[in-house]
């Protein structure tokens, strides 16, 4: 199990930050980077020519290394909704056949398919919560449905609202049993938990840096199976194509696409800045190694378990849940003021869809947990008083 890594971060010792899944803090060594690429910017007539082309690569190399990719299939792009767009473009569902989304996931894997379906003539249909949290089965059931043709899944391997376990390795042979395409929003999976895509086979997944993998806001990055890289992309862009090049004539030479999924990168990649710091967390993260991440966040969750168990609280059953996230129910809904009176306390998580999701990662340790623990307990038993 990896030791707790609270010395490579900034985070004073009398806060309890538990709330990764929001967004995580820099690592110092992140910070330095983008402090480091900042300085360059301001002097840009020292900047090497080809900085960007080597921050972009060594970024894309990180990425892939995470989910055991390929670079070469793997795009730099700004945001998961971003990547689901790019699928959407090159991925058509055929008029009549099913798109399965799950209930109350976050937007980014949902919204592009509801926007395309009146038009383009398929149905999106919803996987209701199911009661017992067993989403894998309750994804399974909808898969095997008779009736019109599954075209795509497009989901998250880990519910972000509480925490709430997809088995792909169960769900990817299923939609391919069926002929079914799947995109995996892999926000909540991608460096804490083993999403090979050699194994899984997905057709894209998406993640981005700002959450668990330790880096900035607007850096992400798409696997897109080999099968769909004939795609036209978003945007038009010079490094899209295989022959567009600025220092010779004619520069528009060869109109043709790029072969790999770099012809799906972002327009204005060269952001050497935000893609540097991405790139130091990625390689912090794959130091470590999802296993040992994820032991880790588990001992984490499970002593959460125990503690927030003893005050009363209404937890999910461990095995159907992500290792890293646990969540509180409140039958009763959270009493108004508890996520102010957690911070006044110096203790952080987040409240989602009446939840409240706990979300540690490497930085933490049994200190913060129990302080977390202590502060819950009294937030709720002074919410009882004023109430």
């Amino acid at each position: 199990m990896l030791a707790s890594q609270r010395h490579l971060f900034d985070i004073p010792r009398d806060v309890a930050y538990l709330n990764a899944a929001a967004w995580s803090p820099l690592p110092l060594a992140v910070q330095k980077a983008g402090r480091m690429g900042v300085k360059r910017k301001a002097h840009p007539w020292d900047i090497d020519p080809a900085l960007p082309g080597r921050v972009i690569e060594r970024a894309r190399v990180a990425a892939a290394t995470l989910i055991g990719a390929a670079a070469e299939d793997v795009a730099v792009i700004p945001s998961v909704a971003y990547g689901v767009a790019i699928a959407g473009k090159i991925f058509t569902p055929p008029a009549g056949s099913r798109v399965l989304v799950f209930e109350d996931d976050h937007s980014s894997p949902v919204l592009e398919w509801l926007t395309r379906a009146p038009a383009q003539g398929f149905t999106v249909e919803t996987v209701k919560r199911p009661a017992d949290g067993d989403w894998t089965a309750a994804m399974e059931e909808a898969i095997a449905k008779p009736g019109a043709p599954l075209s795509i899944a497009s989901v998250s391997n880990v519910h972000w609202s509480d925490g709430a376990l997809l088995d792909m390795d169960r769900i990817a042979p299923a939609l391919r049993a069926k002929g079914a395409a799947l995109l995996i929003d892999a926000t909540h999976g991608a460096g804490m938990m083993d999403l090979d895509v050699k194994r899984l086979d997905p057709d894209f997944l998406i993640f981005p840096t700002y959450k668990w993998v330790l880096g900035p806001y607007g850096r992400a990055f798409i696997y897109v199976a080999k099968r769909h890289q004939d795609g036209v992309p978003l945007e038009q862009t010079a490094f899209g194509r295989t022959g567009v090049q600025t220092e010779r004539v004619p520069y528009m030479y060869d109109l043709s696409y790029a072969s790999t999924a770099r012809r799906f990168d972002m327009g204005e990649r060269d952001h050497f800045v935000g893609l540097e710091m991405a790139a130091v967390g990625l390689e912090l993260m794959a130091s470590w190694s999802h296993t040992a991440i994820s032991e880790r966040c588990a001992m984490l969750t499970k002593r959460l378990e125990e503690g927030l168990g003893n005050a009363g609280a209404v937890l999910p059953k461990r095995a159907l849940r992500a290792p890293h996230i646990l969540s509180v129910s409140f039958p009763e809904g959270m009493p108004t003021g508890f996520i102010e009176a957690l911070s006044a306390e110096r203790v952080f998580a987040a409240p989602r869809v009446g939840r409240l999701r706990i979300s540690p990662h490497v930085y933490n340790d049994e200190e913060d947990v129990d302080r977390f623990v202590s502060a819950y307990a009294r937030c709720l038993r002074d919410a009882a008083v004023a109430a």
